[in-house]
């Protein structure tokens, strides 16, 4: 599969055949899906928790006779149906990640990046590169290019004045290519590879 590349100014730098293995297939619905929930549920804290019933601040003193009342049986003033009392069977602190083979974490990286190609929102820059770390220049270009939510993805380093001048724009996201993944490649409108972030991509996913 033959793709243009392109400049930061937009003039053209040649093509570039990527292979049909990872950015020829036709994406899967459920494969991306099952893909951002296990992202997504990583991402969960987990945190939340409420008081059981020998949790709560209150005495475990009978409240009142067993019999004779003409009302139900009480133990605690602790027990759920009492306000202030511990919550039955509520949330406590978990993990909510759950596993995914490793196999199918690299199928699922190379549906996202079919999906893009689908859909034409993949573009392949020669490289993201600036000589000075000026926002001010990136937005510019950024601009001129018609990106909107951009993910940029670059090889195994990033270049440093680009990561700082992506820094303060909320339209790009730039990530090395060790950190390409099917979230974020979705929520973009627009995924970016360099040329040596398509190549470190292919040899990643090989």
């Amino acid at each position: 599969m033959k793709l243009d590349v392109i400049k930061l100014d937009a003039k053209k730098a040649g093509s570039v055949d990527l292979d049909e293995a990872i950015f020829g297939l036709e994406p899967r619905a459920d494969i991306l899906h099952r893909m951002v929930r296990y992202q997504l549920a990583k991402r969960q804290a987990g945190t939340h928790k409420v008081k059981t019933r020998s949790e709560v601040n209150y005495s475990t003193k009978k409240i009142y006779r067993q019999k004779g009342t003409g009302g139900a049986r009480h133990g605690a003033r602790s027990a759920p149906i009492f306000r202030g009392g511990g919550v039955y069977k509520g949330p406590k602190v978990r993990s909510h990640g759950h596993d995914l083979t490793k196999k199918f974490r690299k199928l699922g990286l190379k549906h996202a990046l079919s999906a893009k190609v689908a859909a034409g929102e993949l573009v392949v820059l020669d490289a993201a590169e600036l000589k000075n770390a000026k926002t001010k220049d990136l937005a510019k270009a950024v601009k001129n290019l018609g990106w909107k939510r951009a993910l940029v993805i670059d090889g195994v380093e990033v270049n440093e004045n680009f990561a700082l001048a992506a820094r303060n724009i909320d339209a790009v996201n730039v990530l090395p290519s060790v950190g390409a993944n099917v979230y974020d490649i979705l929520k973009s409108d627009t995924l970016v590879l360099t040329k040596a972030g398509a190549e470190a991509l292919e040899a990643r996913l090989k």
